[in-house]
């Protein structure tokens, strides 16, 4: 079966307005959701993150699911490649998860820019879900072109942050800056599942919606 390539944040915190730093990383269920789904289709999951550091979880996100000792028996967690050095050959799809830890470093990573870019070009299913969309956004130019302008997206709305408490401190929101974009954005119900698929984009707004999202990029790999 194939390579599906997980790119991952190092970053263990998400820099709020007042220049304090908020605990985050990678949300398990986004993690475990299609990490279960492709692996049980028989795919090699490869995780990926800049510079090769092992990502860190958000600690939020290990309950109320007992589901640390699930994340420890997963090798590729503890042995990501590095971002800068993946050949988009050796892949068959990307996936980007959530947590506010893409959010510091993905959404503004040239690698990351330069793969997502990548992988459109070649016409492979690309995955994103709930903050892991916010790597999109380091793909616009310096003119504000980006090659996403026009696609039906989603991912973690406005109302869901606002709702989790942490919107009034946090520099942006990324239903404003994809819409911004030109990304015509669409919000499914509060914390359900909601995926959104154009052309070969795969968009979750959510953990929830990590299963389905999961499902439906296993079905495009068939």
């Amino acid at each position: 079966m194939s390579k599906i390539l997980f790119v991952m944040t190092g970053s263990d915190r998400l820099t709020l307005t007042d220049g304090s730093p908020h605990p985050t990383g990678y949300w398990a269920e986004e993690f475990l959701a299609p990490y279960r789904a492709l692996t049980a289709e028989g795919h090699e999951v490869v995780v990926a993150t800049p510079g090769g550091v092992v990502p860190p979880v958000d600690r939020a996100s290990l309950a109320p699911e007992p589901v640390e000792a699930e994340l420890a028996a997963v090798a590729a967690l503890k042995d990501p490649v590095l971002l800068e050095d993946v050949r988009l050959a050796d892949y068959a799809a990307v996936y980007y998860p959530g947590g506010h830890g893409p959010m510091e470093d993905l959404a503004v990573s040239r690698p990351s820019a330069e793969l997502i870019r990548a992988t459109l070009a070649a016409g492979k299913p690309l995955a994103v879900v709930c903050h892991g969309v916010a790597a999109l956004l380091a793909t616009a130019d310096e003119n504000g072109a980006w090659p996403f302008a026009g696609y039906r997206l989603t991912a973690f709305s406005n109302v869901e942050e606002r709702a989790a408490g942490l919107a009034d401190k946090m520099p942006w929101l990324l239903e404003d800056r994809l819409a911004g974009l030109g990304a015509e954005f669409s919000a499914g119900e509060a914390w359900a599942s909601h995926v959104v698929v154009d052309r070969t984009l795969f968009s979750g707004q959510n953990p929830g919606s990590s299963a389905e999202l999961a499902e439906k990029v296993v079905a495009a790999l068939r």
